[in-house]
């Protein structure tokens, strides 16, 4: 009989994520309706001490996969030692972050264990009679489809902030269990001889309350300076579209949109940014939406809470002024 909500915990530099810390809170809530425990899976080496921290947030067991050989993400051994672990203890439910390490690892699973996967979900509802309902958007987000996943587990991936973070007992004890890893030969086939971090003082695109944005209206590379200025005194993160990317003016990584982040902060700023419907459906989900543009018929401005027509060269300082003003009073 399958048993458990299952949170796959994603962790760097023996950090938990906040995509992590969000779906426990919700796996917690998901537990109590149904009456299944909730359950924590944490892969990588050195990694004992992000069992207490999980348990703070509800969790009633941990699995430790702690392993020299999942020190680094990879797509092979990660796949190999889950399958195995899932297969074993059968849970009702295993869910992950839609983020690069879920986009990659979910699939593979569902292919391993021959079950459906729901990606990019931003609700999930306990239903009486379907177990589990879950919401995710279509049609770059002009639409929603409601799945019902029959197998077992449901296997989803979950957007980041679709889920509020609750707050921690650290007096909360959890049984922790560690698992021996073993791995299949033929999913040894990638090795990580090294990765370069990015060193920044900035909060992941992904996790920041508030994203300052350029588009092609940013015009070259070291403009983006006034948006980097802005997001520091703001305690965020700076983002771009894709023109702005293809353009060769910042990296892929920042790209917001349906080909890049998905985005959701308390506020976001769109500097230069004429608003296509693929940009749209990367940031759409935000509380409050700046636009910034010299175009009054930029389709931007159908979609912001506030919009300013104007040279965002001279706006994003008298911006940035500003908001220095309110944060230190």
């Amino acid at each position: 009989m399958p048993k458990g909500i299952w949170i796959f915990v994603e962790q760097a530099a023996g950090k938990i994520r906040k995509i992590s810390l969000e779906l426990l809170s919700q796996g917690r809530k998901i537990a109590d309706q149904t009456g299944e425990p909730l359950v924590a899976v944490i892969a990588g080496e050195g990694i004992a001490p992000l069992a207490q921290e999980a348990a703070a947030y509800g969790v009633d067991q941990v699995y430790l996969l702690d392993s020299p050989q999942l020190a680094q993400y990879t797509t092979g051994v990660y796949t190999s030692a889950l399958t195995k672990l899932i297969r074993e203890k059968e849970p009702q439910a295993f869910l992950l972050g839609y983020t690069a390490v879920g986009k990659d690892l979910a699939p593979r699973l569902a292919q391993r264990l021959g079950v459906g996967l729901a990606s990019d979900v931003i609700d999930i509802e306990v239903d009486s009679e379907k177990f589990l309902i879950c919401k995710r958007p279509v049609y770059t987000g002009s639409a929603y489809s409601f799945v019902e996943i029959v197998t077992r587990p449901v296997l989803a991936t979950v957007r980041a902030k679709s889920f509020p973070v609750a707050e921690s007992t650290p007096s909360r004890q959890a049984e922790v269990i560690e698992r021996t890893v073993t791995v299949d030969p033929e999913d040894l086939k990638v090795l990580v001889k090294d990765v370069a971090l990015l060193v920044t003082s900035r909060p992941a695109l992904t996790e920041a309350d508030f994203v300052v944005s350029g588009g092609r209206g940013m015009k070259a590379q070291e403009n983006f300076a006034i948006l980097e200025g802005l997001a520091d005194v703001m305690g965020g993160a700076v983002g771009a579209s894709r023109a702005a990317v293809d353009s060769g003016w910042i990296d892929n990584q920042f790209q917001v949109g349906q080909t890049g982040s998905i985005v959701a902060p308390t506020l976001y700023v769109a500097c230069g940014i004429s608003g296509a419907i693929q940009h749209l459906a990367g940031m759409g989900a935000s509380k409050f939406i700046v636009a910034i543009n010299k175009d009054p018929e930029a389709p931007i401005f159908s979609v912001a809470d506030y919009g300013i027509v104007g040279d965002l060269f001279e706006v994003v300082p008298l911006l940035t002024e500003e908001f220095k003003k309110l944060v230190s009073a």
